[in-house]
């Protein structure tokens, strides 16, 4: 029984990671492992499968230092269990409480920033090419069905993506995603081999614990019993839907949109001649390029004064632009005199990088040896003894 059940998952996560080509032979992989039964998991299937992969691996554990002594027993075990499976082991802490108060961020949006930003940095570092996370199908069922009831389109119902490139030749990738956490317990049974609960789980406070464990088990029970399965294929088929269309909308936009300094402009003649569904995707791929991004009641609200046969008719949209139609043609543009975004303020660490919306850009920042100074600008290099641990981005303003 011990062997047929070991062999039995380790070849499906095999399986999975050949079908979407998540790791090849030479790669360093990272996996997090936060100490959790799936995380923990991830870790021993991936050691157990590393040499018929040819691949490295080690063990990196983000301690987000909010369960006092409790957090720090997590490290210790996930440092002592990499031990044990003959593995490197990585570890980096972060006050997460103090970075959500600061960035006004719910205390889990900061633990994956700064979670992230770690796995990120290990990235750019080129200590590994792959970040291994343990998100598993019941993770993908329950991004799913939040994202519905929040009223996602196609793009959200895509849901966890099996691999997510960060830089070149470096990726993010979920191993797990098409396996259900009763069989990574059962998994882990079988093997003798323990993990930590972390009490926050059960907080039904999260939406996502509510949806964890009380309205998916009730679907489960009364509509579909197969209703974890039935959502994480609605995701793949969204994703595969989603693929194809924005590289269609890629081809399209071009020859139909012109960006322009501080706006651009939108043939609406062309735009009538495609269906409503291509339409809505230009229009939020027009806004998108511009740095603004727009839920769907916004798109429908662009179509409609696209189509208003009113003069000067015009819809406000985020960060001060403005759209309205002129002379068959729908005009993007920024408000006021000097056509100025709204003042923003983003926290760039070293290294690190950040995205900036009302730019639509990314900058980042990255230490340099001093015999690689030669192949930059002196622009664009400041003395780090000099600066503090992060570097803010952001508007001109006077003064």
């Amino acid at each position: 029984m011990y062997h047929v059940s070991v062999a039995k998952l380790a070849q499906t996560v095999l399986a999975y990671i050949r079908k979407h080509e998540l790791l090849k032979a030479g790669d360093r992989v990272a996996v997090a492992v936060s100490g959790g039964a799936d995380s923990v998991a991830l870790l021993c299937l991936l050691a157990e499968l590393r040499n018929e992969l040819g691949i490295v691996t080690a063990s990196v554990h983000f301690n987000h230092k909010l369960r006092a002594a409790d957090s720090d027993q997590d490290e210790q075990f996930v440092g002592e269990l990499a031990q044990r499976l003959g593995l490197t082991s990585l570890s980096e802490s972060g006050d997460v409480a103090a970075h959500a108060k600061e960035t006004h961020l719910s205390v889990e949006t900061a633990a994956r920033n700064l979670r992230y930003q770690y796995f990120q940095r290990l990235l750019r570092e080129n200590q590994f090419n792959r970040i291994a996370t343990a998100h598993t199908l019941d993770d993908q069922a329950e991004t799913l069905l939040l994202k519905l009831v929040r009223g996602a389109g196609t793009r959200g119902l895509a849901g966890i993506y099996p691999k997510l490139s960060v830089n070149a030749g470096t990726s993010i990738i979920r191993p797990l995603l098409n396996t259900r956490r009763k069989d990574i317990e059962a998994y882990l049974a079988s093997i003798q081999q323990s993990w930590r609960e972390d009490k926050s789980n059960r907080d039904l406070r999260h939406s996502r614990n509510r949806v964890r464990h009380g309205i998916l088990p009730r679907l489960e029970r009364n509509l579909n019993p197969a209703v974890y399965e039935a959502l994480a294929e609605t995701a793949d088929i969204a994703r595969a839907e989603e693929d194809y269309w924005s590289r269609k909308v890629e081809d399209i936009l071009p020859t139909i949109w012109q960006k322009q300094i501080s706006g651009g402009v939108l043939n609406l003649k062309s735009l009538a001649d495609f269906p409503l569904a291509v339409q809505r995707r230009v229009i939020r791929g027009a806004a998108e390029s511009l740095g603004v991004k727009l839920e769907f009641r916004q798109v429908e609200e662009i179509l409609q004064t696209a189509s208003s046969s009113l003069t000067g008719k015009s819809m406000l949209l985020p960060n001060q632009w403005k759209v309205s139609p002129k002379k068959g043609e729908l005009h993007f543009e920024l408000q006021g005199v000097n056509a100025e975004p709204a003042d923003y303020e983003y926290r760039l660490p070293i290294p690190g990088s950040i995205d900036v919306p009302e730019l639509g850009s990314r900058f980042e920042s990255k230490l340099i040896g001093r015999n690689a100074v030669q192949g930059y600008n002196p622009d664009h290099l400041f003395d780090p003894e000099l600066l503090a641990k992060e570097l803010t981005v952001r508007n001109w303003r006077p003064g």
